[in-house]
């Protein structure tokens, strides 16, 4: 029998992202949230993000996809790298940073990192009153 892990080499992820979709980092939901926000992207996925949020602080990060190996990586990279961020900081966030942080993921994948960002991003402008 195959590994997933090894098919998911073989399709260009590096360890880190194998390692972050095997292990489901962040992934569930954080009971009485600041702000819970889910967006579906045009490539069908849907990524939903729970963030505790303390004096603009972001304490606690979690997410729940409905999507592929690339969107659970991309977001586990993302609550990890926003944990402790002052939501300014979180905001000047780019795609790059989160590919960066992967290691690598299979090029077709970014709008995996992109459906991460996107959905932090409304999720902030909703807990900001803007959206």
């Amino acid at each position: 029998m195959i590994k997933i892990e090894s098919l998911l080499k073989k399709s260009g992820y590096s360890d880190k992202a194998i390692y972050y979709y095997t292990q489901k980092i962040n992934v569930g939901e954080i009971k009485e949230p600041s702000v819970c926000f889910a967006y579906t992207g045009p490539c069908g996925d849907t990524m939903e993000i729970f963030l505790k949020i303390s004096s603009g602080v972001i304490e606690d990060a979690k997410f729940q996809a409905i999507g592929c190996a690339g969107a659970f990586a991309a977001g586990s990279a993302l609550t990890e790298i926003i944990k402790g961020k002052t939501l300014e900081q979180v905001e000047k966030i780019h795609e790059g940073e989160i590919v960066k942080h992967l290691g690598d993921i299979p090029e077709q994948k970014i709008h995996c990192v992109c459906l991460a960002k996107r959905t932090l991003e409304k999720a902030i402008k909703q807990y900001r009153g803007i959206e």
